[in-house]
């Protein structure tokens, strides 16, 4: 037995370690209590500064801490000459190297350092982009890096054409490098801008407006530089087709830039004497001075949103004075100003006419894609056909399938509606976890669709029956609307955004799941509305159809709220204005 080492038990380790975390806690806790007993008497030297030296060293984490440690910078500046307070401050740059190599992604580490970087009499720039490029050679996916350099780049005016550089240096190395192809999407719109189109007449800018600011940019690249992307990304794409960071940044690419802020549509009822204004965008028209001039003179009116829920919205309506415009021998010209954005919208109520209105269509607007030139349509196919080639060697890629839809849409969103369809079963098969999404988006494509359909008609009724649609969209877009059909759908609910169509007269619904009528609010000439083999449960479901006037034909067949006790006599009570009720 002589001449062996003992080993301890497993109980005997354990109870070691507990009492050498007691020991240290204890040290901590001790450390940490003079640290608030300091702050709180208020001291700040250099004492203090040591404490928490400590303390971060092990836990760099603790907010707390650095908020008093700069406490005592600040002070230690109006106490100290300049090039004391630049020792000071590299020594603490020093410091704040030791915690982030005890964590990396420390939150307080980098914030403090770009609090100190900001505040050095002399910053060396170089060298906090020579950290930036260790440290994201260790984890080039460090986010709060990332922002860090965004932050020195931005201090010492790297050259945007230089950062563009990193980043294909970044790329080349590792395609999978999700931050990099992020970093391109903000630089190419600053080194590569689209020209801005020249306004139309309609929205022609006050001459006092300032120029936009690299802030408000309008995030479009020009078409040269994008062709070259394309390029890049398939490189990509085709070199790893399962890594998802190649296929967000084509995504991008694809995508449209924001609208222009406009006023889209004018609409005016005699009837109601009410104005309707479409915007492009969620607005707040009661803070964003919208003011109605009719017949040259100004309108006092009140613009209020289409739904109590919204705040910001892309319709607004208005009221007019009784008898303002209720003759129907009588011509009215409106304009409609938007004076936060310099643009205005006039419409012409003629004699006779009961409504009127002026719009931009969705295929005016090239709403739903982006204009293009012949250059870019004869990259985009051939992009099609990589893309489609790599599909057969990937049936089940997701990301590739996804994107063919993507092109498709952006080269002939009509023409390959078929083939779009088909990809989106595929995907639902390959990826189900996500089968939702995919119903989704599809319902999106679908709608656009629909929409292009309808104005290349030029009908205001809106079908879109059996289309297994989840969801709703684009509903700006159908104001002037008159009639819808949703029948055998998936829809859940007709949201708030249902009252935007503020023309409808005719609701057809039937066979979908809906539980919530929420969008059936306030609509000025809705009369007829079936909703058939729904979901509807409860007599307070309904309560937002008293808000429309005009109600005459409603059919609830087939909802569970129809076996409630005495719901005629009920329904009679709630709807008076229903002369037309199947149950």
């Amino acid at each position: 037995m002589h001449g062996r080492v003992k080993l301890k038990s497993t109980a005997q380790q354990e109870e070691e370690k507990r009492k050498e975390r007691e020991k240290k806690l204890k040290i901590y806790v001790a450390a940490r209590d003079a640290i608030f007993t300091k702050r709180m008497e208020g001291v700040l030297d250099d004492e203090a500064l040591q404490l928490t030296q400590q303390l971060l060293s092990s836990n760099p984490d603790f907010a707390t801490l650095w908020n008093y440690r700069r406490e005592i910078l600040l002070h230690l500046e109006t106490v100290r000459e300049e090039d004391d307070v630049q020792k000071t401050y590299e020594a603490e740059l020093l410091f704040l190297e030791s915690c982030l190599k005890v964590n990396p992604k420390s939150y307080g580490s980098w914030h403090h350092r770009g609090w100190v970087s900001a505040r050095l009499p002399r910053p060396d720039w170089a060298r906090e982009l020579g950290l930036c490029d260790r440290c994201l050679s260790l984890d080039d996916r460090n986010f709060h890096c990332w922002d860090y350099r965004r932050m020195v780049v931005k201090m010492s005016g790297v050259p945007v054409d230089q950062e563009l550089q990193f980043t294909d240096r970044l790329i080349g190395s590792n395609f999978s490098n999700y931050s990099s192809w992020h970093y391109r999407s903000t630089l190419l719109p600053l080194l590569h801008p689209e020209s801005p189109d020249p306004p139309s007449p309609c929205h022609q800018p006050s001459h006092s407006s300032p120029p936009p600011s690299p802030q408000t940019h309008s995030h479009r690249v020009c078409e040269e530089q994008l062709l070259k992307e394309y390029e890049l990304v398939q490189n990509a794409f085709f070199t790893d087709p399962n890594d998802q960071s190649a296929w967000f940044y084509y995504r991008w690419l694809l995508g449209r830039a924001e609208r222009e802020e406009m006023i889209s549509c004018v609409f005016v009822s005699r009837e109601e004497e009410r104005v309707a204004v479409a915007f492009s965008r969620p607005v707040n028209a009661s803070s964003s001075g919208l003011m109605l001039v009719l017949d040259g003179q100004p309108q006092r009116v009140e613009w209020r949103s289409v739904h109590p829920h919204f705040r910001h919205s892309p319709v607004w309506i208005c009221e007019l004075p009784p008898g303002t415009i209720s003759d129907i021998i009588n011509e009215h010209n409106l304009t409609v100003h938007w004076t936060e954005k310099h643009t205005h919208r006039d419409c012409a109520l003629y004699t006779g006419r009961s409504e009127s209105w002026c719009r931009d269509s969705a295929t005016d607007q090239e709403l739903f894609r982006s204009e293009l030139s012949v250059e870019k349509t004869s990259v985009l196919q051939s992009e099609l056909q990589s893309c489609n080639q790599l599909l057969e060697l990937e049936p089940q890629n997701k990301w590739c399938l996804l994107t063919i839809v993507l092109l498709m849409r952006a080269l002939d969103p009509l023409g390959y509606e078929r083939e779009t369809l088909s990809h989106f079963q595929t995907l639902k098969e390959v990826d189900s976890m996500r089968s939702a999404y995919y119903g989704d988006l599809c319902s999106k494509f679908m709608i656009e669709n629909t929409i292009l359909k309808m104005e290349y008609a030029e009908v205001r009724v809106f079908s879109l029956s059996d289309k297994n649609l989840t969801m709703l969209c684009h509903l700006d877009q159908l104001l002037l609307v008159t009639h819808i059909n949703l029948s055998c759908n998936q829809l859940l609910r007709l949201p708030p955004q249902f009252a935007m169509l503020q023309c409808l007269e005719v609701l057809e619904a039937d066979d979908n799941t809906i539980e919530n009528l929420d969008g059936l609010y306030y609509l000025p000439k809705l009369q007829e509305v079936s909703l058939k083999n729904n979901q509807i449960s409860k007599l307070s479901d309904l309560q937002l159809l008293t808000s429309c006037p005009k109600l005459t034909c409603l059919d609830l067949r087939g909802n569970p709220v129809t076996q409630i006790a005495n719901i005629q006599s009920e329904l009679t009570e709630l709807l008076p204005s229903v002369t037309d009720l199947l149950i």
